[in-house]
């Protein structure tokens, strides 16, 4: 007698497909440019949808759906928090974005370093002396570092939650 049917071929490849559209969400929570979280709660609601029982449960769902909303709120208000805690306008967090979208091009030290030069850039450009410029790139990247990990934790939480959660339903 068995105490679970088996897991089917089409099981194994649905949760693999949706697990890489993930890992397109998790690499988008580094990268700018690509959704991040949205893109894991549109995979697993994908998933839930052409599974039915054996996806994800609704309540799982609606718990990714309130990471989502987490990771978003969290975001935002790390970048702003980490800007104008250290004095940033405007300039500096837009500053921030167009330097880490032009640092993509130059590999890790381009991420680490394309906000900082783009929020101190753009607040010279806005007529702030260096030492105040670079105190609110410093600011700005920050932020925009801080909400980096933040998405990234909700991301990996997600991907945690709904494997745990297929795989649990799929093995009952």
């Amino acid at each position: 007698m068995s105490y679970f049917r088996g897991v089917t071929t089409e099981q194994i490849i649905g949760l693999s497909i949706a697990l890489l559209v993930m890992c397109v969400g998790l690499a988008g929570s580094i990268l700018p440019g690509l959704p991040s979280t949205p893109l894991v709660l549109v995979a697993a609601i994908g998933h839930k949808l052409y599974f039915g029982e054996t996806g994800a449960a609704w309540w799982v769902v609606g718990v990714l759906a309130a990471f989502t909303v987490l990771s978003l709120v969290m975001d935002y208000l790390a970048s702003v928090y980490g800007a104008k805690r250290l004095g940033a306008t405007w300039r500096g967090a837009v500053g921030a974005i167009v330097g880490g979208l032009i640092g993509l091009f130059f590999n890790l030290p381009g991420i680490l370093f394309g906000p900082f030069i783009g929020a101190t850039a753009f607040e010279m450009i806005g007529g702030r002396n260096f030492k105040e410029s670079s105190r609110a790139g410093l600011g700005a990247t920050i932020g925009l570092l801080a909400g980096t990990i933040g998405k990234l934790a909700c991301c990996v939480a997600m991907m945690g939650l709904f494997t745990f959660n297929v795989i649990y339903r799929s093995l009952q």
